[in-house]
């Protein structure tokens, strides 16, 4: 036990203390809290350039309807077509032009611009074009267009989630599939990362000779299982740096502006970007704010954050027995793809399984999905959020941990005849063949 103690040891000062490793766990977090910081920073600060839109309006329907925006400013014009369009691109402006229509009812229209018109000028315009027809033509038919947008409702669904005691919960579940399908591609990507660790690190280690040399000290089976060990500090280490680096990153930028200016001055944002027919969307965004605090207090993190720790410590223990098996069997990377690919399969089909999971997280392929040692690590942890019985996820993680224990006697077997062997071409058969000695 101490000689397997020592090798965990070495392996994760080893790991933590090269360069990539700090690289990575300080770059990890920046880029994490810039993807949540700089969206909602530069939204609320962004005003964009202020564009001069002349419209010639050849059809006298859409006189004095366009209004300006804080980005937008319309005037109209009026003339010939030609020498509108050339004063108004001289003056740096863009030219909107509406023909007299072939038909009664004017459905095209021109955008003349030096640069790229943005997708909010050419949205706004067509939303109004769209709108003002729509109307003419409720009004030929003796429609009150008023009465139609009067008669369209918002239907507010709450979600209320009952307990065998009666208890109620309120529920999200846009926020709680999120969650779910992020958690599940964290687990796929980090047993992966940290299991093809151990793999290149045994493969390094057994092209260099150096296990030679370690192998006289300790049995295979120690130094398997202390390379793997200790790849799984280093991860969780890693891992924990990064929200906790994370968290404080994001902290600090809500406390230097402040959380309810940045409230507002996403509900600003709103108010100045949509009008008219968008009113409503503007009160659902202005909603969706003041809820945020709400949807979040729902999520129990502290059972989010022990569920992921386990799955992916027991998910990476149970890959990374079989990546170190591998990595002992083989020379090179390209002898290690023949076997890459079976053992990854499973982990792969998991996250291509995940759409279907969370649309029916409590359905029966979730739940075999969830007790499938190979597949259950990403399955278990997607489900999860949705609220998944104890004893479902108690099996689960017995199961995994069962079958841990078997594929690591496997690879075992594995690793301690071909540790010691080079450049002989190992297949399926040989690899049998060891597991029968």
């Amino acid at each position: 036990m101490n000689k397997i103690l020592l090798i965990i040891r070495r392996e994760y000062l080893t790991r933590v203390r090269k360069r990539s490793f700090i690289v990575m766990t300080i770059l990890g977090p920046v880029l994490m809290a810039a993807l949540i910081i700089l969206p909602i920073y530069i939204s609320t600060i962004s005003q964009g350039s202020m564009k001069k839109i002349a419209v010639l309006d050849e059809t006298s329907w859409f006189y004095q309807k366009f209004k300006n925006q804080p980005d937008m400013k319309f005037t109209y014009v009026s003339g010939d077509f030609e020498k509108v369009k050339d004063e108004a691109l001289k003056n740096k402006e863009m030219l909107f032009y509406i023909p007299l229509p072939k038909l009664n009812v004017p459905v095209y229209a021109e955008l003349y611009s030096e640069n790229q018109a943005g997708l909010g000028v050419s949205t706004y315009v067509k939303m109004v074009m769209k709108n003002e027809v729509q109307n003419k033509k409720l009004l030929a038919e003796g429609i009150d267009p008023e009465k139609i947008k009067s008669s369209k409702v918002e239907i507010d669904l709450e979600l209320i989630k009952v307990n065998a005691n009666g208890k109620e919960k309120h529920v999200y579940s846009d926020a709680e599939e999120g969650l779910a399908v992020f958690s599940g591609i964290l687990i796929y990507i980090f047993i992966f990362m940290f299991g093809a660790q151990v793999m290149r690190g045994i493969m390094e280690e057994k092209s260099n000779r150096i296990v030679e040399v370690i192998i006289s000290s300790v049995k295979p089976f120690q130094l398997m299982m202390g390379k793997i060990i200790g790849i799984a500090f280093v991860g969780i280490t890693q891992f924990l740096l990064w929200i906790i680096l994370t968290l404080g990153l994001v902290g600090v930028f809500q406390t230097s502006i402040g959380s309810s200016n940045l409230s507002s001055g996403l509900k600003m944002l709103a108010e100045q970007k949509l009008s008219g027919d968008n009113a409503a969307t503007a009160q659902v965004t202005h909603f969706a704010v003041a809820q945020i605090n709400e949807v979040l207090s729902t999520i129990d993190f502290r059972v989010m954050v022990l569920s992921f720790l386990f799955f992916f410590l027991a998910g990476y223990l149970l890959y990374a027995s079989l990546f170190a098996a591998i990595g002992g069997a083989v020379d090179q990377d390209a002898d290690a793809q023949q076997f890459m690919l079976p053992v990854s399969m499973p982990l792969i089909f998991s996250v291509a399984m995940m759409g279907i999971v969370a649309a029916e997280p409590n359905g029966a392929i979730a739940f075999w999905l969830s007790m499938i040692p190979f597949t259950s690590p990403v399955i278990m942890m997607l489900r999860i959020p949705f609220g998944v019985p104890w004893w479902q996820v108690g099996i689960s993680a017995g199961i995994l941990l069962l079958t841990f224990i078997v594929t690591t006697f496997i690879a075992g077997k594995i690793y301690k005849v071909g540790i010691l062997i080079y450049g002989k071409k190992v297949n399926y058969a040989v690899l049998w063949k060891w597991l029968r000695n």
